[in-house]
């Protein structure tokens, strides 16, 4: 990168940061910190939520399956747009008035609402463990962003300077900062791919005919995909729509219903077809690229990890300047999600765990800073498991499948299901993610395993186990009050 670039890149980042202490001065209350004063508009939202959606691991992982399997690679989001209305249609109504009349700041809190505080807590600690797993996916993403594009970097000094940049920002001024900061990084990120990522990609390697020429045909077809992982895809994200933590903080965020609405709507929009085809045609232009020979001195195209070959593509193409903007982009997107994740992290320790276990009444502005010392420390514990993985998608997903196969069935039961009860919202929390996460450290093959990454098959066994638990001791308890005359 030529300095111009890093200029570019530096300015960027002091901006964020900038952003960040503007808030912290801003904050004075624990529901600032982490529900933004539940003030905010439709289109703040909506933006914030694509951007922490799809953000750097989508972003990064979408042009890695782009580079794999062509355009059938944009169905993973289709199920994120799906997701996205059927939250709007189904969730949200009964969320946002139930956030505004009990103040909630976080997701579990609703388990306490419904059940009681044993299954909140469990519920508190399920959603930690999968954010902080996903906090370390998006700070993996910029890693291997950076250290693709920045000579001399290695991934553990990328790891180091990306997470503590976005730890930083976020643990001094908490949503407010990050989802104004989401609205410009997604503006940022899709003036960046529309105007200069897809343009000169596609002139660089030659066109429409040269694409042709370079791919098997199937990477131009929207069928090149089984049925077995559009089912898996769909079991694991549409899911995390109803169990979300950042989602149920963007919702208490909302002035009111219709806003909260109107946000995920926008949202849908923006993850299909928008930012799903922008980041598998970035992929598939860096897998013709690779087998042109564009990344001859740098790597083989057929020992590359996949996942780097759109930074590798970004760093080849780019002239000075654009390189620094376009990586400013993508930045934009790792950091729109690890802040949100972050965020959502830290909420459930402070709000969910730790208040639960003290028996001490804090002070609004001792509160407020309880929330930023562990969302720094949760921070920090993000960076140093990202150190220990090496491929996104994997680790983002691994995340998604925990909480959805422990915290899905009961809060569904919750909401729309009168015989559920806490005994049977605990057990199947418990029994649902420990399954998911026995049978992915098992390393056994499952049935349709052989053409599929085996944790996403895991969590459909998961939430089977979770939903029979659920299913089986709630009818028992209800018939048991019905013998008592209950």
């Amino acid at each position: 990168m030529h300095t111009i670039d890093y200029v570019i890149f530096v300015v960027y980042m002091l901006a964020m940061l900038g952003v960040g202490y503007y808030f912290y001065k801003k904050n004075k209350s624990s529901e600032d910190f982490y529900v933004s004063g539940r003030n905010m508009n439709s289109w703040h939202i909506g933006l914030s939520v694509v951007a922490t959606d799809v953000g750097g691991g989508f972003s990064i992982g979408l042009g890695g399956l782009g580079f794999t399997m062509g355009i059938s690679g944009s169905w993973m989001l289709f199920t994120g747009l799906l997701g996205a209305w059927l939250s709007a249609v189904f969730l949200i109504p009964k969320i946002s008035k139930l956030g505004h009349q009990h103040k909630f700041f976080t997701f579990p809190q609703i388990f306490n609402h419904f059940y009681n505080a044993k299954v909140a807590l469990l519920a508190g600690i399920i959603s930690a463990i999968g954010y902080v797993g996903f906090t370390s996916s998006q700070v993996l993403a910029g890693a291997k962003l950076a250290s693709a594009t920045i000579e001399g970097l290695d991934l553990n000094w990328a790891l180091i300077v990306m997470g503590v940049i976005a730890v930083v920002y976020t643990s001094i001024g908490g949503l407010k900062a990050v989802i104004y900061t989401d609205t410009i990084q997604w503006i940022i990120l899709l003036v960046g791919l529309i105007f200069i990522g897809i343009p000169i990609a596609y002139n660089a390697v030659g066109g429409y005919n040269a694409i042709k020429e370079s791919l098997d045909p199937s990477y131009l077809s929207l069928q090149n995909i089984s049925w077995h992982q559009i089912l898996n895809w769909s079991v694991t994200i549409i899911p995390i729509w109803f169990i979300g933590m950042t989602l149920y903080q963007r919702i208490y965020a909302c002035k009111n219903e219709k806003e909260a609405k109107k946000a995920w709507f926008i949202a849908g929009i923006f993850e299909w077809p928008i930012m799903a085809f922008m980041g598998v045609i970035l992929g598939m232009l860096a897998k013709v690229a690779a087998n042109q020979g564009l990344f001859d001195g740098i790597t083989h195209a057929s020992e590359m990890d996949s996942e780097m070959g759109l930074p590798i593509l970004l760093s080849t193409i780019l002239p000075i300047g654009l390189m620094g903007l376009m990586l400013s982009s993508y930045f934009s997107a790792i950091l729109s999600t690890a802040d949100s994740c972050l965020m959502a992290a830290s909420g459930n320790i402070v709000t969910d765990i730790i208040s639960k276990f003290s028996k001490k009444e804090f002070t609004e502005s001792k509160m407020l800073k309880i929330s930023q010392i562990v969302t720094l420390s949760v921070g920090l514990f993000a960076i140093l498991l990202a150190s220990q993985m090496q491929n996104v998608l994997e680790l983002m997903l691994y995340s998604y499948a925990f909480m959805v196969s422990g915290l899905l069935v009961p809060v569904i039961g919750a909401l729309f299901w009168k015989k559920s009860n806490p005994k049977a919202a605990f057990w199947s929390m418990l029994l649902g993610g420990t399954t998911t996460i026995s049978l992915i450290l098992s390393k056994n093959e499952l049935p349709f395993g052989y053409s599929l990454p085996k944790h996403l098959d895991a969590n459909i066994f998961g939430i089977s186990i979770s939903l029979i638990t659920f299913i089986i001791l709630s009818n028992y308890h209800h018939k048991k009050l019905i013998k008592n005359g209950i």
